[in-house]
């Protein structure tokens, strides 16, 4: 899922963003109640119309807020103070709040707001982190009362096992339309991450959606759909595209060295969207180093659309039966062939 945290993926509009094949949309509730607010976004008809995006949304409840603004909030059984980084107000969130601003926002999938500990951590701050995730959660589950909008849990844990799978089975326990594994690509080392994902999705049921947060590289992706992980989000392609950066072929180009200035060819052949059949690697290297905003939407597009078409191919692979083959384990010295 392409980011829109503010009910936009940046610098690329809606149109734009459908015809990369991005079928759905990540937007933030916390970040969506600061600006512009719920009622508006409710009364234009929701953040399908508010935005102009006919396929499917999410919102995330604005529990990873609680790990990335760690300085501007505070913490208890009850909710999250935040200090609103735009005026200083206060902001009262907790479960209930955030479940409410979810449905007015309505987006297709709400996520349960959670605890989100930070790396590295202590034991004994992940086990409170837990205990509140899970409780939180059954206090969500009772105030979401929007039938046509989907309430997901998440699995907390940091990187203790033991704490991971306890918080697997919990949130299994609630029997929700989907599962997320969360508190991923926080710090953690990647073999860190890699052991959550192994652990935790087999604890996870196979016939409701899996999605595990935060993550968008090729490899974290073919690795945890090796291991049953279906969802992901992450603000890599766009980030990138707003730095002059391009993926291509499982590499990162940096549109702004000079190799690009007398290149006209093709960013990359095999791609079929607009900065690839439209432009040279010159122009865009043009765009860049002019600090064109052209350059930067393109470079987006282009970058949704490579991860759009990876995780397509590994979909196709797994119904052609030949994902082990070509796509796992994502490693250097894999005899898989990425035949993408």
């Amino acid at each position: 899922m392409p980011v829109g945290t503010l009910a936009t993926v940046k610098g690329i509009s809606t149109e734009q963003l459908g015809r990369t094949g991005a079928q759905m949309v990540l937007s933030n509730t916390y970040h969506l109640h600061l600006q512009p607010g719920e009622e508006i976004v409710a009364a234009a008809g929701g953040l399908h119309r508010f935005m102009g995006w006919n396929g499917p949304m999410l919102t995330d409840s604005g529990g990873f807020q609680v790990f990335s603004l760690g300085d501007l909030n505070k913490i208890d059984d009850r909710g999250v103070v935040f200090r609103n980084p735009r005026d200083g107000r206060t902001i009262d969130m907790t479960p209930e709040h955030a479940t409410q601003i979810q449905i007015a926002l309505g987006a297709d999938v709400a996520m349960a707001f959670d605890q989100c500990p930070p790396y590295p951590a202590t034991e004994n701050d992940v086990i409170d982190a837990c205990r509140r995730t899970h409780a939180w959660l059954e206090r969500c589950v009772t105030a979401h009362t929007r039938e046509d909008q989907a309430l997901f849990g998440i699995v907390q844990g940091g990187c203790f096992p033991h704490l991971r799978r306890e918080s697997a089975m919990a949130v299994a326990s609630f029997d929700l339309p989907g599962i997320a594994v969360g508190g991923v690509s926080v710090g953690e080392p990647a073999e860190e991450m890699h052991r959550i994902v192994r652990d935790v999705t087999p604890l996870l049921p196979s016939h409701k959606p899996r999605y595990l947060m935060g993550i968008g590289t090729l490899r974290e992706m073919a690795i945890a759909v090796a291991n049953g992980i279906d969802l992901f989000d992450c603000v890599l392609p766009t980030r990138l595209g707003r730095h002059g950066t391009a993926l291509v072929g499982g590499e990162r180009w940096n549109l702004r060295n000079a190799r690009f200035r007398h290149d006209h060819t093709p960013l990359d052949p095999s791609c079929s969207c607009v900065a690839c059949t439209g432009h040279t690697r010159a122009y865009l290297h043009h765009l860049i180093r002019s600090e064109e905003l052209l350059g930067l939407t393109l470079l987006s597009i282009h970058n949704i659309t490579h991860l759009v078409r990876f995780t397509s191919a590994m979909a196709q692979a797994i119904r052609d039966g030949c994902f082990s083959e070509d796509f796992a384990p994502w490693e250097p010295d894999s005899p898989a062939h990425h035949t993408w």
